[in-house]
C-alpha cells in the first residue's frame, strides 16, 4: 500500500472497502442464480438475491447513521445477511445449482466480504471504547 491509499478520506458509503466487495458479491450473485431452475425464482433465488442487497443496504445505512453506536448495529445487521448468504450458497451447492468453480467463487467473494465488515465493525466499535 502507498501513502495515497491510506490518505484517502472516505465521503460515501460506496468508499468503504467492505461496501466495495460486498457490491461485487450482489453481482455475483445476481449473475449466478440466473442459471439456477426456474422453480427456484421465487425460493432460493430470491432469498439469495435479498441476503446479498440486504448486506450492503445495511452497510450503507450504517455508514448513514450519526452514533457509532447505530453504525455498529447496522453493521451487524449487514453481517447477519452476510452468514444468511454463506448458508444458502452453501445449499445451492448441495442441490447442485452451483458448478465446483462457481461455488468457489462466491464463497472466496463472501469471505473476503465478511473479513472486511468484521474490520470495519472493530474499527467502529473502536470509537465507542469497545474493542473486539
Amino acid at each position: 500500500m502507498n501513502n495515497d491509499s491510506l490518505s484517502v478520506k472516505i465521503k460515501e458509503f460506496t468508499d468503504l472497502n467492505s461496501w466495495k466487495e460486498s457490491h461485487k458479491l450482489v453481482l455475483l450473485i445476481y449473475k449466478t442464480t440466473e442459471e439456477f431452475p426456474k422453480e427456484e425464482l421465487f425460493s432460493l433465488t430470491n432469498q439469495m438475491r435479498r441476503a446479498a442487497i440486504s448486506t450492503t443496504s445495511n452497510i450503507a445505512e450504517g455508514f448513514g447513521r450519526q452514533s457509532y453506536k447505530e453504525k455498529v448495529h447496522f453493521y451487524y445487521l449487514a453481517q447477519g445477511s452476510l452468514t444468511e448468504l454463506k448458508n444458502q450458497i452453501i445449499a445451492a451447492k448441495d442441490l447442485e445449482y452451483l458448478s465446483d468453480k462457481n461455488y468457489q467463487m462466491l464463497l472466496d467473494q463472501a469471505n473476503l466480504s465478511h473479513r472486511l465488515l468484521q474490520g470495519l465493525i472493530t474499527k467502529s466499535k473502536s470509537f465507542l471504547g469497545l474493542a473486539s
